[in-house]
């Protein structure tokens, strides 16, 4: 538990900052049609939901990144 945290915590390169940017935004698409007050058809609400998931696993691989190499 102790190395998750010290990689959470670790820097992450520029690229992979980018990336984890890119992720959130994905995941914040995807949330927002999911939670759209009109009804909108079932093949783009399963496309949000499939977004939001591509989005925050993303997030998190490009947050566990890090420049350590001795790992």
């Amino acid at each position: 538990m102790k190395k998750i945290v010290n990689r959470v915590t670790a820097p992450t390169p520029k690229f992979f900052k980018v990336l984890r940017t890119v992720g959130l935004a994905l995941a914040a698409v995807g949330g927002t049609i999911l939670a759209a007050p009109v009804a909108l058809p079932l093949m783009v609400t399963t496309i949000g939901g499939y977004v939001v998931v591509a989005g925050s696993v993303l997030t998190a691989v490009s947050q566990l990144t890090t420049t350590d190499a001795s790992e």
